[in-house]
């Protein structure tokens, strides 16, 4: 089922970053307005509709696969929770399960143990304090063992309909490497990209940065030619200035870290 985005305005964002947090990132995008906007443009021709590639079947399990995800790759944790989610797909059904078999579903997947800890403890955690039900507010979520800010955005969007941006290992080098959004930690370039991404293309904005990392401009080495931004794009390393052919992509799944 497709979930609709929520309406939500940037300055409503902004606000759940602390102000201490938000003074800090003092750093400006190097593009204009106007190239933002062809920026996005181009990433919703390509992408119409950017889906994660996590696999899951509700919230619950949307919140295990994020949790599971860190250090690991999309490819990696679909195939190992493919089977689990199968016979485990809520709160109740995965503490019944024990942390032992959770082990062994998951030890393909990097931190294995300290992750499948992490997932009976937000299991008894949603039990015990949320009825069984994934809450809601990004406070809530991140009060759950094993997730952070990142996974509660995700969960947020994915789940819930809401506009976030989730700043994964993906959108944090883009938002610096091209400039778009420079900060040193992952909520600075979160307030930067908040501020400078048009509010229409803010729910799907996240997946758009992340899938342009993980399938073009990649960590060991951006594909220039590839690049459908290459004329706009203000990179100091980049080595194609002729943008790539603008048509529709289809879904792609990774075998890169997320």
């Amino acid at each position: 089922m497709t979930i609709a985005p929520k309406k939500s305005s940037t300055e409503t964002l902004k606000k759940s970053i602390p102000a201490s947090r938000r003074a800090v990132a003092s750093k400006r995008s190097a593009y204009s307005k106007a190239e933002v906007e062809e920026i996005f443009r181009r990433f919703k021709v390509q992408r119409p509709e950017p889906k994660g590639e996590l696999e899951h079947v509700n919230p619950f399990t949307l919140v295990v696969a994020v949790a599971l995800s860190a250090q690991a790759t999309d490819a990696g944790v679909n195939k190992a929770t493919r089977a689990l989610f199968a016979i485990a797909d809520t709160p109740e059904k995965m503490v019944a399960l024990g942390e032992d078999t959770v082990r062994e579903y998951i030890k393909t997947i990097g931190l294995y143990r300290n992750k499948a800890k992490n997932v009976m403890a937000l299991s008894r955690m949603l039990i015990d304090h949320f009825g069984g039900e994934v809450p809601r507010t990004r406070e809530q979520l991140m009060m759950l063992p094993g997730v952070g800010r990142k996974t509660a955005n995700v969960v947020m969007s994915m789940a819930f309909g809401e506009a976030t941006i989730a700043v994964d290992t993906h959108v944090f080098r883009i938002g610096n490497r091209i400039r778009l959004a420079p900060g040193k930690t992952p909520d600075e370039v979160e307030q930067a990209l908040l501020r400078v991404i048009p509010d229409h293309y803010l729910f799907h904005a996240h997946h758009w940065l992340i899938l342009h990392g993980r399938y073009t401009c990649k960590a060991r080495r951006p594909e220039c030619e590839r690049c459908i931004i290459a004329d706009i794009c203000k990179a100091p390393e980049k080595t194609f200035d002729i943008p790539a052919p603008l048509v529709e992509l289809p879904l792609q799944f990774s075998d890169q870290p997320a």
